[in-house]
C-alpha cells in the first residue's frame, strides 16, 4: 500500500504525463473539447439562461415570499409551488415587455422607413459625388446596383446570376436554413431546461452540496460554496443595475429629444435603452445611430442630436448612475473598461456584456486573498502594519 506522500507523487506524475501529452497533441484535445461543447451546447446555454432568470426569479419569490408569510400557516402553499409561480409571472413579464417593444418600435420603424427613403433618394446625387471624389467608381456601382434596362443588360444580368453560381446559391441557402433550424431548436432546448432547472433549484441544490460534502474536502466546498455565492450576489447587483440604468437612460433621452423637437425621439430612447446593456461601445453605436437618422431627416439638426445626446449621457454617468447603480460590482473604472476589452476582443457583444461581472468575481477574489496573506504575515511578525 502508498502511503499518503506516495500517492501524491504519483498523482503529480501522472498529471505531468497528462499535460505533456495534451499540449503535444493540442489540436486533438480542441477538437474533442469542441466535439464536447457542441453536444452539450443546448445544456451550456440552458444552464446560462437559468442562472441569468435566477434574478428576477428570485426577487419575485422573495416578494411572494413576504405575500404568503401572512397567511395562516395552514393555508401557505410549499415553497415548490411559490417558485414555480415567481417563474410563470417573470415569463409573463418578459413576453410583455418584448410585447410592448415590439408594438412601439415596429410603427417607428415603418414611419422612419418611409421618412429616410425619400430623403435619401434625394439625396443620392449628393453622395454620388462624395463616393466619386474619394475616388469610387460611382458608374460601376449603380450599374451593378440597378442596370439599366434592355435586353442587353437582362443578358448582362443573367450572365452575372450564372457566373455567380445557382449551386452556390442553393447551397448558401441551405446552410443557412440548416444553421437557423439548429439555433432554433438549440435555444428552445435551452429555454426547457432553464425552466427545469428553476423549478428544481433548490433540489439540484442539495444533491450539489451532498456531492460536495461526500468527495471534498470540508475547505474546498466551503471555498466553492463561497465562489458560487459571491457571482450569483455580483450578477444580481449587476444586471439590477444595469436594467435601472438602461430604463433611466432611455427615458432621459426620449424626454430630451423630445423638448429640443428632434426627429425620432421614441426611436432613439428605445435603441439607448437596449445598447445601455453593453458598455461603452453601446454608448457610442445608439449616439451614432441617432445622429445619422437625424442627418437624414434634418440635417441642420444634426450636431445638436450629438449634443443634446452627449449632454444627457454625460449627466446620467456623473450624477444619477453613482446614486442608482454605484459600485454594484465593485470594480473602477479602469477595471471595467479593462473587462469590457478583454471580453469584446474575446467573445464579442457578449463578451463585453459578461465579463464585467466575471473580472469583478475575480477581483474581489484576489482582495479576500490579499487581505488574507497581509493578515497571516502580521500575524507571523513577517511585516508591521
Amino acid at each position: 500500500m502508498f502511503d499518503e506522500k506516495s500517492r501524491r507523487a504519483a498523482s503529480l506524475i501522472a498529471f505531468g504525463v497528462c499535460l505533456y501529452a495534451a499540449v503535444m497533441h493540442l489540436d486533438v484535445v480542441i477538437g474533442a473539447l469542441s466535439a464536447v461543447i457542441n453536444i452539450f451546447f443546448p445544456v451550456l446555454l440552458g444552464l446560462g439562461f437559468a442562472f441569468v432568470l435566477n434574478v428576477p426569479v428570485s426577487g419575485m419569490e422573495r416578494m411572494l415570499g413576504r405575500l404568503v408569510e401572512r397567511l395562516p400557516k395552514e393555508k401557505r402553499p410549499q415553497p415548490g409551488l411559490v417558485t414555480v409561480v415567481s417563474i410563470v409571472l417573470v415569463l409573463i413579464a418578459i413576453a410583455g415587455v418584448a410585447v410592448m417593444a415590439v408594438t412601439m418600435l415596429v410603427p417607428e420603424l415603418i414611419a422612419s422607413a418611409r421618412t429616410v427613403a425619400p430623403l435619401l433618394a434625394e439625396r443620392l446625387p449628393e453622395i454620388e459625388r462624395v463616393l466619386a471624389a474619394e475616388g469610387v467608381d460611382v458608374d460601376k456601382l449603380m450599374a451593378w446596383l440597378q442596370p439599366a434596362a434592355g435586353s442587353a443588360s437582362r443578358s448582362q444580368g443573367l450572365q452575372g446570376l450564372m457566373n455567380f453560381g445557382l449551386g452556390s446559391i442553393a447551397t448558401s441557402v441551405f446552410a443557412a436554413a440548416r444553421s437557423t433550424v439548429s439555433v432554433v431548436s438549440s435555444t428552445v432546448f435551452a429555454f426547457v431546461i432553464a425552466v427545469y432547472v428553476l423549478a428544481s433549484k433548490r433540489v439540484l441544490g442539495r444533491q450539489v452540496n451532498r456531492m460536495m460534502d461526500a468527495h471534498l474536502a470540508p475547505r474546498h466546498a466551503s471555498r466553492i460554496r463561497h465562489v458560487a455565492a459571491l457571482a450569483t450576489d455580483t450578477y444580481s447587483k449587476f444586471l439590477s443595475g444595469q436594467c435601472l440604468e438602461a430604463c433611466i437612460l432611455g427615458t432621459l433621452i426620449f424626454i430630451a429629444f423630445s423638448l429640443f423637437r428632434l426627429p425620432y425621439a421614441g426611436l432613439i430612447g428605445f435603441l439607448t435603452a437596449v445598447f445601455a446593456f453593453v458598455p461603452y461601445v453601446g454608448a457610442f453605436a445608439s449616439c451614432a445611430i441617432g445622429a445619422f437618422l437625424t442627418l437624414l431627416a434634418s440635417p441642420g439638426q444634426a450636431i445638436i442630436c450629438v449634443i443634446v445626446y452627449l449632454a444627457v449621457q454625460f449627466v446620467e454617468n456623473q450624477f444619477i448612475y453613482p446614486h442608482v447603480v454605484g459600485s454594484s460590482v465593485g470594480l473602477s473604472a479602469l477595471w471595467t473598461l479593462i473587462a469590457a476589452l478583454v471580453g469584446g476582443k474575446l467573445f464579442g457583444i457578449v463578451g463585453i456584456v459578461f465579463f464585467i461581472p466575471i473580472v469583478a468575481v475575480l477581483y474581489e477574489l484576489v482582495r479576500q486573498w490579499t487581505n488574507t496573506r497581509l493578515a497571516e504575515r502580521m500575524a507571523a511578525g513577517e511585516l508591521s502594519e
